[in-house]
């Protein structure tokens, strides 16, 4: 194990437990939606159609819940991080997710943003595992859209 790895195992470790940060409002426009409804030949009405939506329990068009996972990767890149914790890393890899909840459905207009906290650290081969739990919350709703427990690996020089 590198000297740079130990060292950020030590950082991360001491972290374990705590909330890294809070990201940046991105809005969930129709246009994503139907994009991603064409990339994953998931048309059902009540993310395409506005108007037949209206007359759902949500009155009008949601994201898919998919779409709000995939989001992950660019919520997550608006999240302040230390950039020491990340000193000599080479190469970062998803491992994947061990829990997704939907919890909210996410409405055409609103907008999103993550928070995550540092869930558990550990050693895997010369690997830094860790994992964190992102909460999508949506602006004005009590409840988040999301919770997912997102598993990443970091190699260091």
């Amino acid at each position: 194990m590198s000297s740079a790895t130990e060292a950020a195992f030590a950082l991360n470790k001491a972290l374990e437990g705590t909330e890294e940060g809070v990201g940046e409002w991105f809005e969930i426009t129709q246009e994503r939606v139907n994009a991603f409804a064409d990339a994953t030949l998931d048309h059902q009405f009540i993310h395409v159609d506005p108007e037949r939506a209206k007359a759902t329990p949500f009155g009008g068009p949601i994201a898919h819940g998919f779409l709000t996972l995939s989001l992950l990767v660019h919520l997550d890149n608006s999240i302040p991080k230390a950039p020491d914790r990340f000193a000599g890393a080479v190469m970062g890899v998803n491992v994947g997710l061990d829990r997704v909840r939907f919890i909210n459905p996410v409405p055409v207009g609103s907008r999103v943003r993550a928070r995550s906290v540092l869930s558990e650290v550990e050693m895997k081969g010369d690997a830094l595992q860790t994992k964190r739990t992102l909460t999508v919350e949506i602006e004005g709703s009590d409840k988040p859209a999301m919770v997912a427990e997102w598993l990443t690996r970091t190699f260091y020089g």
